[in-house]
């Protein structure tokens, strides 16, 4: 059975930092393409930021490049999302993502809160 468990969220004031992790259980996760999501209340869910399993290569919403920095530890089945800069906006539940496999499959885990003050 897949789970993916987020930890890290919390309350933190504008101009803080908050670093994010998932653990991911029941898959290889060094063949799993990873990402985190957002969702605000009242707005759709935004993809914040992925990072290929091949290369490490990763990609990031305009809305948080040049903050926020996805990495992965394959030998701890791991991944995290390091928040700098943190903006009100930046305020959602944080979904972590995986997809892979074969047949491909896509899981998310329960999410995790981050509320930034102003």
């Amino acid at each position: 059975q897949v789970q993916l468990v987020e930890s890290g969220g919390g309350l933190v004031q504008a101009g803080g930092s908050l670093r994010l992790s998932c653990v991911a259980s029941g898959l290889t996760f060094s063949s799993y393409f990873m990402s985190w999501y957002r969702q605000a209340p009242g707005k759709e869910r935004e993809l914040v930021a992925a990072i290929t399993s091949t290369d490490g290569s990763t990609n990031y919403a305009d809305s948080v490049k040049g903050r926020f920095t996805i990495s992965r530890d394959n030998a701890k089945n791991t991944v995290y999302l390091q928040m700098n800069s943190l903006k009100p906006e930046d305020t959602a539940v944080y979904y972590c993502n995986a997809a892979g496999g074969m047949p491909t499959a896509t899981y998310r885990g329960q999410g995790t809160q981050v509320s930034v003050s102003s």
